[in-house]
Parts: C-alpha cells; structure tokens; sequence
C-alpha cells in the first residue's frame, strides 16, 4: 500500500510540443528514470507510445500517467543520515496529463491544460519554434500556468541548440540559463 502523499507533493503537468518534437520520446524516458516502467519495455517510438496519439485514438483515450519520484536531498539533515541518501529523499507524485500534439485535437489540449499546473515546453533542436508551438503555448499562458523551457534533441547532428535556445528565451522572455536541454533518445 502507498504511504499517504502531502497534497503539495503532487504536481499535475503536461508537456506541449509541436508534433515529432520528441514527446512523446521524452515522456518514455521520465517513465524509465522514475521506474515507472522498465526500460526493457519501452519499445522504439516507431512500434509503440504512451499515449494514442500515433494511431488516431487521442480524442477518446487521452490518460494521465502517474509517476513516483524522490527529490534526494530536499529535507534537512537529519543526524546520522546523509544528505543525499534516499532515506532523507521527500516524495512527490507526478501525474502526467496526455496533451496531444496535433493541432486539430485543439479541444483536447485545452481540457488538458486545465487539469495541470505547468507545462514543459518542449521545442526540437533542429526544427525550432514552430507555429503550434505558439498556439499551444498561448492556451497554456492563458490557463495561467508554470513553463517549463525545454529543447530537445540536442544530440541530434541537425541540431541548432544555442539558435533555438535563443529562440525560446525570445519567446518566453527567460534566461538561457533556465532552458532545459534534454535528448530523450539518450536519456
């Protein structure tokens, strides 16, 4: 049985991208890294997806995902334990919320977007901003939430990172500094 979790350890969001922008990709990596799924069975992008989005089924079958992560190092020290350690880790539950990244299932990204908190922004490295990521990004600024800037695949030999990093900080008015660069293929 779970232990019960503090209401303000849960954190409901969703990742906004223009479609082929690596998602879905990155959500498979987020299930891995918080164990929520093997790695062994997350098949290439190409045979499966979390969400239903790949076959046509996003408007009827959009589901939240939940997930267990422990923030290492986020209470106080407590004498004999060590910073670090996961004895001193707080739980969080995160709760991912399918926002399909297409721009005709515009009713679904709104209804998604009211059930979260914030949103990962997630922009290619080698495309760059692209218009429905400007659309999704106003329903999400309109539904008041946290942004989270975040380029993606940034392995890729294609990739232009400091171009769209430059980009996003136009777009969102940050830092290059708070850009999160990710490549969910390597992990």
């Amino acid at each position: 049985m779970d232990p019960i979790i503090n209401q303000s350890r849960i954190r409901n969001f969703s990742i906004i991208a223009h479609i082929d922008h690596g998602k879905s990709t990155l959500a498979d990596r987020m299930l891995e890294i918080t164990g929520t799924i093997e790695k062994r069975k997350c098949r290439s992008r190409s045979s499966t997806r979390w969400n239903s989005s790949a076959n046509g089924e996003s408007r009827s079958r959009c589901k939240p995902v939940r997930m267990k992560w422990l923030q290492k190092g986020a209470a106080d020290s407590v004498e004999g334990i060590e910073k670090n350690s996961t004895l001193n880790a707080m739980p969080y539950t995160l709760n991912l919320i399918d926002t399909p990244g297409h721009i005709d299932f515009s009713y679904e990204v709104s209804r998604s977007l009211k059930a979260v908190e914030g949103s990962i922004l997630l922009v290619d490295a080698t495309q760059g901003v692209q218009a429905q990521t400007l659309t999704t990004l106003n329903m999400a600024r309109e539904a008041g939430l946290v942004i989270i800037p975040t380029v993606s695949k940034i392995d890729s030999p294609l990739a232009r990172t400091e171009e769209v990093v430059h980009e996003v900080c136009q777009l969102l008015e940050c830092d290059p500094s708070e850009v999160v660069k990710v490549s969910g293929k390597t992990g």
